[in-house]
């Protein structure tokens, strides 16, 4: 093997102590068996790697290339063993989390940051997905923690084993139009005749294997599909249709004047709101997540 770590380690410690005796000194070992390293690897890849002129051991351009791009190997395998040793210690590899739309990134941002602060190795893997989107990464193994479900199990499909849910909490909905919308000066409660005449912006699920789930729509009505919970509030705000909103992210917007909420003669203002998980993953950080969501005030946080 052309490379060797050993040998690399002695290089970064010669450039950084500036002689080969130094470099010893600090891994440990004698000056002799530092030389024979560069030797060696000098002689494996036929080209000088130290100018030894002077009293200060110089990197020739070659040399420093081969530092330069070295540095990321060393650096790489202290990573790998640092996280061996923490799947040793029964953290896993990566954890895989789905997150509806209509959580707050925010929030988890926060939780995430506190899990980096217990040094676990585990590296951390974010997805977005809407509605029975967020049950499908679950079960088609793309996540092992999904934040959001609109149900505790995914629908009749029979696969709810090897799966738990715990309530989040209660997402709140309110039905809201831009102050320009035809709606905003119409006459309260809505009446769903009423509503049907106007196009209507959904969040498209993102589920392709389980059955598509949509909220609010109604049978004939024009539709503006978008991709998340903040691009509904975005088009609804720019006057190009109406619909429920979660309560978090249009609350701002209402507050600015930006949005106007309505009374419905018929809706649903409110649903509930899990968190599932599977089974099979029992490692630390999987349990450190899920020892956060049994906060209630962590919970709260995540429905904006």
């Amino acid at each position: 093997m052309l490379l060797d770590l050993d040998a690399l380690q002695a290089m970064d410690a010669i450039d950084r102590k500036g002689s080969f005796a130094r470099a010893a000194e600090e891994l440990g070992r004698v000056p002799s068996a530092i030389t024979y390293l560069i030797r060696k690897l000098e002689g494996d890849l036929d080209v000088l790697l130290f100018d030894r002129r002077g009293h200060k051991a110089k990197l020739t351009p070659a040399g420093h290339e081969l530092l330069s791009e070295g540095r990321h190997l060393l650096y790489a395998a202290s990573e790998l063993q640092r996280r061996v040793r923490r799947v040793g210690d029964g953290w896993e590899v990566e954890l895989r989390i789905a997150l509806d739309t209509i959580i707050s990134m925010d929030t988890m941002f926060d939780l995430v940051a506190q899990f980096y602060e217990q040094g676990p190795g585990t590296r951390i893997r974010l997805l977005t997905e809407v509605l029975s989107g967020t049950w499908e990464a679950l079960l088609s193994g793309r996540a092992d923690l999904a934040i959001g479900t609109f149900s505790s199990t995914p629908g009749d499909t029979g696969m709810a084993s090897g799966y738990q849910s715990r309530l989040l909490g209660e997402g709140e909905l309110v039905f809201a139009v831009a102050p320009s919308h035809p709606l905003a000066d119409a006459r309260e409660p809505l009446t769903p005749e009423v509503i049907r005449r106007h196009r209507a912006v959904a969040v498209a699920d993102t589920a392709r294997n389980l059955p598509a789930v949509t909220i609010g729509l109604l049978g004939g009505q024009d539709v503006l599909t978008v991709p998340t919970m903040q691009a509904k509030v975005a088009a609804q705000v720019a006057g190009l249709g109406c619909g429920n909103v979660s309560v978090g992210h249009a609350r701002p917007f209402i507050a600015a004047g930006l949005l106007v909420p309505k009374l419905l003669s018929e809706s649903r203002v409110s649903g509930n709101l899990y968190y599932s998980w599977s089974t099979a993953v029992r490692g630390k950080a999987m349990k450190w997540f899920l020892s956060r969501l049994d906060d209630a005030a962590v919970r709260q946080a995540l429905l904006p």
